[in-house]
């Protein structure tokens, strides 16, 4: 039986993901911390893990970009799209005019500011690791209530006094499966790379869009992120269209190697549909 790391614990959205691949005789494991899920699948006590990277609303998940760039050497074996839909979970018994507190993972309370300010204007808000985090700890604490899915309420017993919070209703989070080696090809694929200058000086970020132009590869995604060295020190983070072994593809980044200090692949992999 394949083991699976996620973010926990149970009744988490990345428990969600994880579920709705439906892959047979897998076991799921939940940890404490995203650093946690690269952790067992770098040691390999685990086959894989699924993590959130990016929400339509909030953005990147740094702490999965740093774990795939500066941390460790698993790559993207897939991607999959996920619809958020956040409720407001307590413990039983209690009424929205209780609340003092409001305690979720950051995205997740980011995600809902506008209905938080508008219904709970004086609440506390606090930070978990997880939104199932989250929902375990207010089922114990009268007075607060967890930003979280509907899942954690129904496992660990909370009683959902609101349900859809979330200030856009489109809201999705982008989540990434982690393991060893890159995908073969197949077709409909994307690549994540982490791109390192040489030095920063006028121009660089146009010379590596050039590079990307003229291989006619569509760009999904380009952010900056310190590289963690000194201050006003950045890298870029790139997704684009493409397997890595595609020709326009390899040579656009053979001529990036010649001029950056490093190119890091983050994987090759079926891009989701």
């Amino acid at each position: 039986m394949a083991r699976w790391a996620f973010l926990g614990p149970a009744g988490t959205f990345s428990e969600e993901a994880l579920l709705s691949l439906g892959v047979e005789g897998m076991e799921p494991v939940a940890c404490a911390s995203i650093a946690e899920v690269f952790e067992m699948v770098d040691s390999g006590d685990c086959a894989n893990g699924i993590v959130p990277i990016e929400n339509s609303q909030e953005g990147s998940v740094n702490a999965t970009l740093d774990a795939l760039a500066f941390d460790h050497e698993l790559t993207i074996r897939q991607e999959l799209v996920r619809d958020i839909r956040h409720a407001l979970v307590a413990a039983p018994g209690t009424r929205l005019n209780d609340i003092r507190r409001v305690i979720s993972h950051p995205q997740a309370t980011a995600q809902c500011r506008r209905w938080l300010r508008k219904n709970l204007p004086s609440a506390e808000v606090a930070a978990a690791n997880s939104t199932a985090e989250a929902v375990l700890r207010v089922v114990g604490e009268p007075g607060s209530a967890a930003v979280g899915t509907e899942l954690a309420a129904e496992l660990h017993g909370g009683e959902i006094l609101a349900r859809s919070i979330e200030d856009f209703k489109g809201n999705q989070t982008r989540f990434v499966v982690v393991g060893q080696g890159l995908c073969e090809r197949t077709g409909h694929d994307k690549t994540s790379l982490a791109l390192f200058l040489q030095k920063d000086k006028p121009g660089a970020l146009l010379m590596i869009l050039s590079e990307f132009a003229y291989g006619q590869i569509n760009l999904t995604k380009i952010q900056s992120r310190p590289t963690k060295k000194r201050l006003g020190e950045y890298m870029f983070f790139v997704d684009l269209e493409g397997h890595i072994t595609d020709a326009h593809v390899s040579l656009a980044l053979d001529c990036l190697r010649l001029k950056l200090r490093s190119v890091k692949a983050l994987g090759s992999y079926p891009a989701a549909r």
